[in-house]
């Protein structure tokens, strides 16, 4: 096992305090912390760190050396010489893209289409980096907002009824209970390739009405709770056809613990609040509003998932059967990776014992950590991770006194 250390991104939406907060560094930091990538991925690899100068490099570097060392017989056979997951931490600051993910073979056609094309792959208008689909998990490290899936359509004639708006109801009627993918469909198309003049003068009208609502003394919890955050979205994009996507997609409040999972083609925007990231080892996003990044509305829309979603959260109630004493592993319907969350309550002599046939990243969220196998041992703290390849035996990680939390991505 060896040090890894995780590559930066900074957005425009990412926070200045929380991920500088997380790993106890100066706060608030000079650009927008967006996301500490963990993994291999071409586009931004972590650095593994070995004893010697010269084996300090990028990971995807030192898996193409050696990648039965490192993935393991299994891993290499199912999904190749390549990490077949990509492990973040997320600081959403502010509204992230209104976007979805394509499908694996979504995104081969893609990709292939758009090099065919000579589109490079840092162009700003590329919507497929990778040939991979991007099926995505996120766990809350702290209150977290999210937008995630089309609400049912009753739930959304519950709103545009408590509204009251003359405006929002002529488009509304699109609406059917009974055809609801359908109806939802052609509703978003509608709504996302509206002309400029009459989208402004509907953001304005439902705005309006939705300001007048919240602050009523009556207002329905769950709908204030989605109407503030169009009020929201709207003061941060104003008139943005995607503040007219997110009227129709579930509002989702994490506690700390709790997760969201998302397949391919769900539409989703994370709104605010730090969390652990994990998904299959891409960077393909397609969006359609609230970002200055390119939107490409025929591609999203033929991405797209129109079938609603009643609840895409992972609740405490949802976890009881994959819960031990001191982990919880979140349940999700792929193979490319699986993530554990290590929780150590300080109050006595804790460990847990880590073995798998591939390889593992552990990271630390809290605490401090140290990690021992055959023959090392290595003491992490808050954003400082370890490689674990294929070839690792068992390894023994405990607490180094006090509270300590870490994840665990496998695959």
């Amino acid at each position: 096992m060896q040090l890894l250390s995780g590559a930066m991104r900074s957005y425009p939406w990412g926070s200045h305090t929380a991920i500088a907060e997380l790993r106890g560094h100066a706060s608030p930091s000079d650009s927008p912390e967006a996301e500490l990538w963990y993994g291999a991925h071409p586009g931004d690899p972590s650095t593994l760190h070995g004893s010697e100068p010269q084996d300090t490099k990028p990971l995807d570097q030192a898996i193409a050396v050696d990648p039965e060392y490192h993935l393991g017989a299994r891993v290499r056979r199912e999904f190749g010489d390549t990490l077949p997951f990509l492990l973040k931490i997320l600081a959403a600051g502010e509204p992230l893209s209104l976007q979805a993910h394509p499908s694996r073979a979504q995104a081969q056609e893609g990709f292939a289409r758009e090099n065919a094309a000579g589109i490079s792959l840092d162009a700003p208008e590329r919507n497929y980096k990778d040939d991979n689909h991007k099926p995505e998990l996120i766990v809350a490290l702290t209150d977290f907002q999210a937008m995630t899936g089309f609400r049912p359509v009753a739930r959304t004639l519950e709103i545009a009824a408590a509204l009251n708006c003359p405006e929002l109801d002529r488009y509304i009627s699109m609406l059917d209970v009974d055809n609801e993918d359908s109806s939802i469909r052609a509703l978003f198309t509608t709504w996302i390739a509206i002309p400029v003049a009459n989208r402004t003068k509907l953001i304005d009208a439902m705005t309006a009405a939705a300001r007048a609502y919240v602050a009523r003394p009556d207002a329905v919890d769950w709908i204030a709770d989605t109407l503030n955050n169009i009020l929201l979205l709207d003061e941060r994009y104003p008139g943005d056809s995607g503040v007219l996507g997110a009227f129709l997609l579930n509002k989702i409040n994490l506690k700390p613990g709790e997760a969201i999972y998302l397949n391919a083609g769900e539409l989703h925007a994370y709104v605010h609040g730090l969390g652990i990231e994990i998904m299959a080892n891409s960077d393909n996003v397609l969006r359609g509003g609230l970002t200055t990044k390119h939107v490409d509305v025929p591609e999203l829309v033929r991405v797209l998932n129109f079938t609603p979603l009643t609840d895409p959260s992972i609740r405490e109630s949802d976890l009881a059967e994959t819960t031990t004493a001191n982990k919880i592993t979140y349940p999700v319907p792929i193979n490319e990776f699986a993530l554990s969350a290590l929780n150590f309550d300080g109050s006595g002599e804790e460990t847990v014992e880590w073995s798998s046939d591939g390889p593992s990243i552990v990271l630390c969220t809290g605490g401090e950590l140290h990690l021992t196998d055959s023959g090392s041992e290595l003491v992490i703290h808050p954003g400082e991770s370890v490689w674990i390849p294929a070839v690792n035996d068992q390894v023994t990680i405990r607490p180094g006194g006090g509270a300590a939390q870490a994840f665990v991505a496998s695959v």
